[in-house]
């Protein structure tokens, strides 16, 4: 299981801090949420803390794009780090062209969608991203409860990527825990975000290890 802890649940007061010691964990990338506050109701920081992460960090940065026009930032994600770059179905006017622009910049190109957003949508592009991330709780906020239609979501994904004969990985973002986590795996995830449950335990590189095990 490829493991994204979410740096938004990080302290932000030692950010350098736990950015080390996410960087001695089994962690296999730093998951970065940009808000917009337009978006989703919620603003989280911008690309010079960005940078200061990435500075501090031995893992590549997976970029997940939470604004209404993501275009004039892509290169800005690159600068700062950004392996992966995801976009929001629900925000982008020419999702294929944003697609094509992130990988024009040497990223991985990723679609993000919401709980109510059907992947049924996503046919007509699944062929051009590298990662489709669902979202298992609303975007916005850390710490909410995890939606339980997300397990058949996943496997219709699974589905629509086999289907496709494409090589897209599926990422699932928002209340993933070690409790959910293996029934996820089971229905086809392949990367895991944890933001709050990797930070508000007693020993974040171990509940890592543990979720990198299920």
């Amino acid at each position: 299981m490829i493991i994204s802890p979410s740096v938004l649940a990080a302290d932000f007061a030692n950010l350098q801090r736990d950015v080390e010691l996410l960087n001695g964990s089994q962690a296999d990338y730093l998951h970065i949420d940009i808000m917009d506050g337009i978006f989703v109701p919620n603003i989280s920081f911008g690309f010079p803390v960005c940078q200061a992460i990435n500075k501090h960090s031995n893992k590549p940065l997976d970029f997940h794009l939470m604004i209404q026009d993501a275009d004039p930032y892509l290169e800005d994600c690159k600068k700062a780090g950004a392996e992966i770059i995801s976009v929001h179905y629900e925000a982008c006017k020419h999702l294929h062209r944003t697609l094509q622009g992130i990988k024009q910049i040497g990223c991985k190109a990723g679609v993000a969608v919401n709980p109510h957003t059907s992947v049924d949508l996503l046919k007509d592009i699944i062929s051009d991203v590298d990662v489709v991330l669902l979202m298992s709780v609303n975007p916005g906020f850390g710490g909410q409860k995890f939606i339980e239609r997300t397990y058949a979501k996943v496997s219709e994904t699974k589905n629509l990527i086999e289907q496709a004969g494409s090589s897209a990985i599926i990422e699932i973002d928002g209340g993933v825990n070690i409790e959910n986590a293996p029934k996820l795996k089971e229905a086809g995830a392949d990367m895991l975000v944890a933001g709050s449950f990797v930070f508000n335990s007693e020993d974040p590189v171990n509940t890592i290890k543990d979720l990198k095990s299920v």
